[in-house]
């Protein structure tokens, strides 16, 4: 079984590229590390031929891949409850619960979304992380899209680049908000904390957009767009503009409740034990028909639970 099996043409835009940048071009969810070490084992050609990482390619050049298969033993099928909103041959569309890890990582090295996956379709152990082309915090509910072939795959990370994609969230925020805006910065590693991140000069460029639903008393319910897809970047965003989410745990600050708040409403809200935050409409071109498809997932019980709180004692 092969983890790929591809053949490229060089077009003119990669002419006179080194032959691992062009193909970190062509296959861009790949690092080049990754890609280099193909070409040294023997995995690719060129024009049929052995060749090196740092040669140049140019136009009409053929590249051939044949990468043998490799599962990390991390990465193995596991029984796993999420919602599935919808599937064909292309396309797994989930509704992520809290608490469920994306990736195999430290301090989770099984049970992740990508174990779940693999446990429905053996044969997305093929694809790079399994098919995930983006990805939602451990305690972000809400809907996500998967890659069931390298076609649709490559054809989902090409829309997220050129942001065909559209991401609409929706989330509970500390304070009143006066109206919706547009936040962007750049948004880097925290300087200190590793496993934060923060808005800095040098950072990514991150772009939200949000507008105000609703105002409570002391909270905000707002619904957001992303622009770009930086990590934490809704709630660094809501935090840099004072107003982060309830519950985060990492850029929320100690919950300061404003006095004369309900007690049932300060319990639950102290209780709340993730980000307010649900990732609720994903709108994206079928890879297979081109046709725009939109898929909603519905608020999870915590959020609804608390925005019936905050209505009932606004």
């Amino acid at each position: 079984m092969k983890l790929i099996q591809q053949r490229f043409e060089v077009a003119a835009e990669h002419a006179g590229d080194r032959l691992d940048i062009a193909l970190h071009r062509l296959l861009p969810d790949y690092s080049r590390s990754r890609i280099q070490d193909w070409i040294q084992q023997g995995f690719v050609s060129l024009n049929q031929r052995s060749c090196k990482p740092r040669q140049k390619v140019y136009r009409g050049d053929r590249i051939e891949l044949d990468v043998p298969q490799q599962v990390r033993l991390s990465d193995k099928p596991q029984a796993l409850e999420f919602g599935l909103l919808y599937e064909d041959e292309d396309l797994f569309v989930i509704d992520k619960p809290a608490g469920l890890v994306v990736h195999p990582a430290a301090g989770h090295r099984d049970g992740t979304l990508v174990n779940g996956l693999l446990a429905r379709d053996p044969a997305l152990e093929q694809l790079p992380r399994a098919g995930i082309v983006h990805r939602l915090d451990k305690d972000t509910t809400g809907v996500m899209v998967v890659a069931r072939n390298l076609v649709a795959h490559q054809s989902l990370v090409d829309q997220l680049q050129r942001r065909v994609v559209s991401r609409e969230y929706v989330a509970v925020a500390r304070g009143v908000i006066t109206a919706g805006r547009r936040i962007e910065t750049g948004i880097g590693r925290h300087p200190r904390q590793r496993k934060k991140m923060a808005v800095r000069a040098d950072g990514k460029p991150a772009i939200t957009h949000f507008q105000v639903a609703r105002r409570f008393d002391h909270f905000t319910h707002v619904e957001l767009q992303l622009e770009t897809g930086r990590t934490h970047q809704i709630r660094v965003h809501m935090a840099h503009i004072h107003h982060p989410l309830i519950g985060d745990p990492d850029y929320g600050g100690r919950a300061q409740l404003a006095a004369g708040i309900a007690p049932e409403l300060a319990t639950l809200i102290r209780g709340f034990a993730r980000q307010a935050l649900h990732a609720r409409r994903l709108r994206l071109l079928h890879p297979r028909t081109g046709e725009a498809s939109e898929f909603e997932a519905p608020l999870p019980r915590d959020m609804r639970a608390l925005l019936d709180a905050l209505e009932q004692y606004d």
